[in-house]
């Protein structure tokens, strides 16, 4: 869109643009997830109406950086998930619901970041934006389990605790 002005025998042309705010539909990342995950996760909540591929890309990074941060050290994400379904530490063990989800994160990034064809149709199989979408809500869950929900038992214990010394009676267990 623009207008034509005539100003002092010249012809000015204006060109209008719409601008849109730039942001997102989701809430804000716990304050416990650690900056450079919590930034990986919010450009991927921010480019997902654009594009789901880079959106899922950036779940499957930050996929990635939650799991080694939480002592996953293999050399991919596909080990690092396997090792996570294998865990039978329960106090390290996925939750039943984040653990029949979190694999999806790996594939629907590797199909953002891979060429990958149906074979029956020859066609390049892209990421849909509810897949992305999917990434990021599964991507809250890990967050909760991994953070917020730590987080949240500790401050309950410490405030436990607190009361204990007060009434002088040892810490909980």
């Amino acid at each position: 869109m623009g207008g034509l002005e005539v100003r002092n025998n010249t012809l000015a042309v204006h060109e209008w643009r719409q601008i849109f705010p730039v942001g997102s539909n989701r809430g804000p990342v716990p304050t416990e997830v650690p900056k450079d995950i919590a930034a990986d996760y919010n450009e991927a909540a921010l480019v997902l109406p654009l594009s789901s591929k880079a959106s899922a890309a950036l779940s499957r990074r930050c996929l990635q950086s939650v799991l080694d941060t939480a002592g996953y050290k293999q050399k991919d994400l596909s080990q690092q998930i396997d090792a996570v379904l294998a865990q039978t530490d329960t106090t390290k063990a996925l939750p039943t619901g984040v653990h029949m989800i979190v694999d999806a994160i790996r594939n629907f990034g590797n199909f953002s970041a891979h060429r990958i064809t149906d074979k029956t149709s020859l066609q390049v199989i892209e990421v849909e934006p509810h897949e992305a979408e999917f990434c990021l809500d599964t991507l809250d869950a890990v967050f909760d389990h991994y953070y917020v929900k730590p987080a949240q038992a500790k401050a309950m214990k410490d405030a436990l605790n607190a009361k204990l010394a007060a009434a002088k009676k040892p810490a909980a267990k």
